[in-house]
């Protein structure tokens, strides 16, 4: 199940896509409140290891370019807040698709520029 969501927020920052919650619980055939759990235990995962938060990369149909409220009180618990600006929000999603390009390459074996990653 957690594979699945791991899967599609690559793809997601691959085409450089962005998706609201319900869209991707819809996609994964997940309700809701499963995504916004899974998403929470993946945002602690990302506090971890100092990684960008994955999560960052689904909008909230009523805020339109941003996170819904969940994602930026977990940030603060986690001590590692992000604000709510759609410059901050850019950066965080720039850094995720950074890391999962990196990531990307180093299974691939090689330094070539990924502009996409495979579906």
């Amino acid at each position: 199940m957690k594979n699945d969501l791991l899967v599609r927020l690559a793809q997601l920052a691959a085409q450089e896509t962005i998706i609201t919650y319900g869209a991707l619980a819809k996609d994964l055939g997940w309700r809701v409140s499963t995504l916004t759990d899974a998403l929470e235990v993946l945002m602690e995962e990302d506090a971890r290891t100092g990684s960008p938060f994955r999560a960052v990369l689904l909008d909230a149909k009523m805020t339109p370019g941003l996170p819904a409220d969940g994602f930026f009180q977990k940030a603060r618990e986690l001590g590692r807040p992000v604000a709510r600006s759609l410059d901050s929000v850019a950066n965080e999603r720039r850094a995720v698709r950074s890391m999962l390009r990196r990531s990307f390459q180093n299974a691939c074996g090689n330094g070539e520029d990924v502009d996409q990653f495979p579906s």
